[in-house]
């Protein structure tokens, strides 16, 4: 059983994962969705087992940036996804608030399903800090489910995702029930909003102010990058994309579509070797379009993961 290691750099209020892959309509009903409280396979309500939806999701993704976020990707007519659900309903529980447990019906959402990229059901990942990372597959025991539970929370320390969500009744320990968090600045607040309602034209032109006020603001052009990236996959299918760059293995936008899609999926090493292998093969305008793509990607991966380094090594090699 591995990890998925998560996209470093926590840049709050420019991700949502629901907005990876093509997004279904909700209902006009569910739009007003909460990220809190839901049913455990117990039957038992629990405000740290929540129902996501494409209406909620934004929100839960918004909550990794206080508590880690486990995500259930199961299906009710399969027995071992209930007998899965079961064992995590009672695992994160026990954590008393420490991370929430997100329970996706891969056929009522399947879009979510998509943007885990889940080959299988029951699939578990998690979010920290608005990032994906892939947990595992199949049913484990619950000793093993609670080692991964334990890694998901030092690699949330480590992002610095460390709030508890309230449980009624959990015994006070001195320690608040959630950080404070500083409000966004308000180009980046209103980014975030127009994210959450895939209105990225709107997001990339508050970022591309921000940036114009203070050219210094890190958060602001990672921001940017993702919220491009969001964009050029607006719309698509991994499907579509996966099978079209398999079959234009020389074509330049194939092969970047691809790599955004292998980047917002985790596939860090794959997306860039992808481009650095095409590279060479390309005139002087295919080569700055690459050059450009990756610069984009690197901002989203964060320029301190040593993947990009060793990219950014090889890039220059091949420039100069």
């Amino acid at each position: 059983m591995s990890m998925t290691p998560p996209l470093p750099g926590n840049l709050r209020g420019a991700v949502d994962l629901s907005s990876l892959v093509s997004r279904a309509q909700a209902p006009a009903s569910a739009a007003g969705g909460s990220a809190a409280g839901g049913v455990g396979a117990s039957g038992e309500a629990s405000p740290l087992i929540v129902t996501a939806s494409d209406a909620n999701f934004p929100q839960l993704v918004e909550l990794s940036n206080t508590v880690p976020v486990i995500v259930d990707l199961a299906a009710s007519w399969a027995e071992p996804s209930q007998e899965l659900s079961a064992v995590l309903d009672r695992v994160v529980t026990s954590y008393g608030g420490r991370v929430v447990l997100a329970r996706v019906d891969v056929e009522a959402s399947p879009q979510i399903a998509q943007a885990f990229q889940a080959q299988s059901i029951p699939t578990v990942a998690a979010i920290i800090g608005g990032r994906p990372v892939g947990l595992f597959a199949g049913v484990y025991p619950e000793d093993q489910i609670r080692d991964v539970i334990e890694q998901v929370l030092q690699l949330a320390q480590q992002n610095g995702v460390t709030g508890t969500v309230p449980v009624e009744g959990a015994p006070a320990d001195g320690e608040a029930a959630e950080p404070v968090e500083e409000p966004l600045p308000p180009h980046h607040a209103e980014a975030y909003e127009a994210i959450s309602t895939g209105d990225y034209d709107t997001a990339i032109a508050e970022y591309q102010t921000a940036i114009a006020q203070n050219p210094r603001d890190t958060l602001a052009v990672a921001g940017l990058a993702q919220v491009q990236l969001l964009k050029r996959l607006d719309g698509v299918t991994l499907d579509e994309v996966r099978a079209d760059a398999a079959a234009r293995p020389d074509d330049l936008d194939a092969q970047l579509l691809v790599a955004d899609l292998d980047v917002s999926g985790g596939h860090i090493d794959d997306a860039f070797g992808r481009l650095l292998d095409l590279f060479p093969k390309q005139d002087q305008a295919g080569k700055d379009r690459i050059r450009a793509r990756m610069l984009d990607l690197f901002e989203v991966v964060g320029t301190d993961d040593p993947r990009v380094a060793k990219a950014r090594t090889r890039l220059a090699a091949l420039l100069f």
